[in-house]
């Protein structure tokens, strides 16, 4: 189970502020029940404990800072104590969620019908590097099979991904040399093959020894070459378009027709009769990142928690996007039939089912709106 979560929503795709994983609870306990909520707050826990649940699956952390004790006068410990003592784990995919793809912000974009989706923050892709290595021509598919074993050359569905040219390699081998081929002393040429083949970068060291292993040189002559990083699908917030221009009325009415009723509501700040065709979404508390949804340039912004300053700063460029304000919880409640999907099917790959169910307890802060 949690193997399977892991690799969905990697916890390593995770802020370094968070705190996501498993909170309670044993990695090797049997899972029949999954809950699915965004809060793991009293009402969700008891909800767990009275169905029956082995596990809680929440979008937010129950221990998001450090605590120095999780005693049962407070609220947080009585939580913790009830967990562990009727055996229900907790596990918590915060912004690793975030920023896996597809994570909360699609489900945020599909529950707008947002289409072309792609990461409003990207996050860089996994470093690589690229090897270099001169050898003999004879050589040259060896040691490609060779580079490819230890982990070179894997490009999306393909593997064993190599370039090779020809040209003359030219040495004179010293003393105190063993050299394969030609004599100490004497000027070499010899017709090379240069082979070049990325690979990951943590890879790095098993590579070059597979490399030193299968060539025939005693010194083999390579070069290792860190390329540049370049943005991945990984990411938060996604930026999509419309199936077709809307008006911000419009829009406002369907953004208000996909998410869960809340008392928070839908707040809109720009003109109601601006057309609006591109939009940037960010589920949960999005204000950090008005500079980067003005500088996207698309029409709206929709998110969450929008405070007076920002908002009003953001209203001050004439370039800058209409806001869409929802509540907290609904912005990234539609994650959850996302994980559910998602999760059901990793186990089903691996020939396990559980029964899941959706919480649909309003665990949003506000209770009514005068």
């Amino acid at each position: 189970m949690k193997a399977v979560l892991d690799r969905l929503y990697d916890p390593a795709w995770a802020e370094s502020w968070d705190a996501v994983g498993l909170v309670t609870g044993d990695p090797e306990q049997p899972v029949g029940k999954v809950l699915f909520a965004v809060d793991p707050m009293r009402a969700v826990v008891d909800e767990a404990i009275d169905g029956g649940f082995d596990l809680i699956v929440s979008h937010h952390p129950l221990l998001l800072r450090g605590v120095n004790s999780v005693a049962t006068t407070t609220p947080k410990g009585r939580v913790v104590h009830d967990l562990i003592r009727n055996q229900v784990a907790l596990i918590v995919c915060h912004t690793n969620a975030d920023n896996a793809n597809p994570g909360v912000s699609d489900a945020l974009a599909a529950a707008l019908g947002l289409r072309d989706t792609r990461p409003l923050k990207a996050m860089p892709s996994a470093p690589m590097d690229k090897l270099v290595v001169y050898v003999p021509v004879d050589e040259t598919q060896a040691m490609i099979d060779a580079l490819a074993a230890a982990g070179a050359g894997r490009i999306g569905d393909y593997d064993r991904a190599a370039w090779s040219t020809t040209g003359e390699g030219t040495f004179r081998p010293l003393e105190g040399a063993n050299p394969t081929i030609g004599e100490v002393g004497a000027i070499e040429v010899v017709q090379e093959s240069r082979v070049e083949m990325i690979l990951p970068r943590h890879r790095r060291r098993a590579v070059v020894e597979a490399m030193r292993a299968a060539h025939s040189y005693e010194e083999p002559a390579y070069d290792v070459l860190e390329l540049a990083s370049l943005p991945s699908q990984l990411g938060g917030g996604r930026i999509g378009s419309l199936d077709e221009p809307l008006s911000l009325r419009e829009f406002a009415a369907r953004v208000d027709r996909g998410l869960p009723k809340t008392e928070h509501g839908v707040r809109v700040s720009g003109d109601p009769e601006r057309i609006i065709r591109t939009v940037a979404v960010c589920g949960g508390a999005g204000d950090s990142e008005l500079d980067r949804v003005r500088a996207a340039g698309v029409d709206a912004y929709v998110t969450a928690d929008l405070r007076h300053h920002p908002a009003t700063e953001a209203r001050a460029y004439a370039d800058g996007p209409a806001l869409v304000d929802v509540a907290h919880w609904a912005s990234e409640w539609p994650w959850l039939a996302d994980a559910e999907r998602l999760l059901t099917a990793g186990l089903a790959e691996r020939g396990s089912t559980v029964d899941t169910h959706i919480s649909t307890l309003r665990t949003d802060a506000w209770d009514l709106r005068l």
